[in-house]
């Protein structure tokens, strides 16, 4: 069963057959600072075999986030971005609290992802900082551990 969360205009679905995998491939690949030149087949191969969360004003999609996770005891959030004319109205922080909410994703013992610049907002939920030096350019491994509650 698909998840779908509305405000106003906004809607922000998991549904994979909303996805504009064209619109999401010409993000990562040429405005993404992460995924620069990815092929659109690696693209749709990574959805294929993600949770996907589709960001739309009406039927334009504006943004998008996927999780890759056992569903038991890890996730790894990745390529979460909302389209630079729309920042600014409290899009990224609803499509956190979205992801955060999922049935799927629940209970995990560790929650993790990568970041370059958006510290501020995963710190909101719960993500906290620790620093990788080996990489061409410096991030961000931002963790979330959760104890086992198997109530």
């Amino acid at each position: 069963m698909y998840q779908e969360h509305r405000k106003k205009n906004f809607v922000i679905s998991t549904d994979p057959a909303k996805l504009n995998v064209d619109a999401v491939h010409a993000y990562l690949s040429q405005e993404s600072y992460w995924a620069q030149g990815i092929p659109k087949e690696i693209v749709a191969r990574a959805i294929n075999h993600s949770l996907c969360f589709g960001v739309y004003d009406g039927n334009h999609q504006i943004g998008f986030a996927r999780v890759i996770s056992d569903y038991a005891t890890y996730a790894y959030l990745s390529d979460v971005y909302i389209l630079e004319g729309y920042r600014g109205k409290g899009l990224s922080k609803w499509l956190m609290e979205c992801i955060m909410a999922h049935l799927n994703l629940q209970k995990l013992r560790r929650f993790s992802l990568a970041t370059k610049d958006a510290h501020g907002l995963y710190e909101r939920f719960g993500f906290t900082a620790f620093r990788i030096r080996k990489q061409s350019w410096r991030f961000a491994i931002q963790m979330h551990t959760r104890s086992y509650d198997l109530t």
